[in-house]
């Protein structure tokens, strides 16, 4: 096999899936250095930088493999000398920016057109195999295409609810029954598994005398979103159910260390949500299961800290009111919307690289 020195592959990876890495891994064998650029425009809803970033976790540790992006709304016509000069000035300025060579000893395309974008980089041409998977299809039908990628993929395009809520107001119950009903994961509060290990490392005190520090919170907030990263990459559908997150372990602290409680956090700093879902204290009697401690007074100030803090941060939040039934009927009607409008993509301004003019891969 024949070793080049720079290789550059170039597409819109919008989004990309497990034949791009394939790709990439096959082509950059061939090569010493290799670059891969990602070329998105403004009417395309996946973002350069989330792009960009999926690619650079799922080939993290690949020190041959290095992964650049630019915005390019330029339009595409290969019968055009112009708007090939103005592709490739894209491509070549994004390469220089990136401290990339500019150089390139060949480039690895899918498509017809690609030994003639070979030509304008003084470069030879390498014809990347079809897999049968395709960006397109993914958009067309995210949930059925799904499993086509890769973990950190998953990750930035899971649709996320969070279940928020004050001590017994049905936050895991609801938590577990939209989890069921969206036949999807659901991450579990970290925060009570926690209160049992500090509990039990206490045995002879009871659980309102257990003292809580600001480190305990830190640990929690962490583990929770571990967990849920943990959760999304992995993730069998695209819709992921949280049972509190990190954002709402603050609002605990508060609850715990009063005056003490810190704000601004780094582990506040959550993933992207689609909606938070806010369990109103009012209707839900209070229920002792013996990890509990609050009453009717706090959980009204708990619900009243939610509200205040998820307007502040700007968090799309909906108070869930009545009864379980009538609870679980808003969520749905919520997030159904929600996952409708997420699955949605902005059909792309195609470019020359990886993804073709009529059929992309």
């Amino acid at each position: 096999m024949t070793r080049y020195g720079h290789g550059l592959l170039i597409g819109k990876f919008y989004p990309p899936h497990l034949g791009h890495h394939a790709a990439i891994r096959a082509a950059a064998e061939q090569c010493e250095r290799f670059t891969v650029l990602v070329m998105a425009s403004a009417v395309e809803t996946i973002p350069l930088k989330d792009r960009v970033g999926w690619l650079r976790v799922a080939h993290k540790g690949e020190s041959d493999i290095r992964v650049i992006g630019i915005r390019c709304d330029a339009p595409l016509d290969v019968g055009s000398q112009q708007i090939w000069a103005a592709q490739v000035a894209l491509m070549q300025a994004a390469l220089q920016q990136a401290g990339e060579p500019v150089g390139v000893d060949v480039l690895f395309s899918g498509e017809d057109y690609g030994a003639e974008l070979a030509r304008w980089f003084g470069a030879a041409s390498r014809r990347i195999p079809r897999t049968g998977l395709s960006a397109s299809a993914v958009r067309r039908d995210l949930a059925g295409r799904w499993t086509d990628l890769a973990p950190a993929t998953r990750a930035g395009l899971v649709t996320r609810v969070v279940v928020v809520g004050a001590e017994s107001t049905g936050t895991t119950t609801l938590s577990r029954m939209l989890a069921e009903h969206y036949g999807t994961q659901y991450v579990e509060e970290y925060g009570r598994e926690y209160t049992a290990l500090k509990w039990a490392s206490e045995p002879s005190m009871d659980l309102v005398d257990l003292v809580w520090t600001a480190a305990d919170f830190d640990v929690i907030g962490v583990e929770q979103t571990r967990r849920e990263e943990g959760a999304a990459a992995a993730s069998s559908s695209p819709m992921l159910i949280c049972d509190t997150d990190a954002f709402a372990t603050a609002i605990w602290e508060r609850r715990y260390l009063g005056a003490a409680a810190r704000t601004g956090q780094p582990w506040t700093q959550v993933p992207p949500r689609a909606v938070y879902l806010v369990t109103d204290h009012e209707g839900v009697p209070w229920q002792d299961d013996g990890m509990r401690e609050g009453d009717l007074q706090i959980r009204e100030a708990m619900t009243a800290w939610f509200i205040e803090a998820l307007t502040s941060a700007g968090h799309s939040w909906v108070l869930l009111t009545g009864s379980l039934s009538e609870r679980l009927d808003i969520a749905i009607r919520t997030i159904d919307a929600l996952v409708e409008l997420r699955a949605r993509f902005g059909e792309p301004l195609h470019g020359p690289g990886f993804e073709g003019t009529t059929k992309e891969r």
